[in-house]
């Protein structure tokens, strides 16, 4: 049985590190992400966009975006992130409450479980 685990995190790994390399670049040379924020009570809806490393704030939460992807122009179009969530609780401080590959064409797949805010892929830029 650990076996089969462990071949199952190296099957995810491999990939992961493959995706991580493989990130766009914006004019100035550096990697730029572009996400959508939905607060829940207010049904607000943002873009939020920055670069890979920069810290980005929305709401109450700080996102880390630490790779971003996109599928090869002959394959079916898809981008991926890797983010980082910290929300800053002001009674509590900060806590991670999301690390890992998020998907544009696939949301809820891999999502942010947050009772006030939503957080999705739509696209890296080049």
């Amino acid at each position: 049985m650990r076996a089969l685990i462990a071949g199952c995190l190296l099957m995810l790994a491999v990939p992961a590190l493959a995706l991580a390399q493989a990130a766009s670049v914006d004019s100035k040379g550096e990697r730029t992400v572009e996400l959508r924020g939905l607060n829940k009570v207010t049904a607000r809806v943002s873009t939020i966009k920055g670069r890979l490393g920069e810290e980005l704030e929305f709401g109450n939460l700080t996102l880390v975006v630490r790779a971003c992807w996109t599928a090869p122009a002959d394959k079916q179009p898809e981008h991926a992130a890797l983010i980082e969530i910290t929300d800053n609780k002001p009674d509590v401080g900060p806590v991670s409450v999301f690390s890992g590959w998020m998907f544009a064409s696939s949301p809820t797949l891999s999502a942010l479980e947050h009772p006030v805010y939503d957080i999705s892929v739509i696209a890296c830029h080049s």
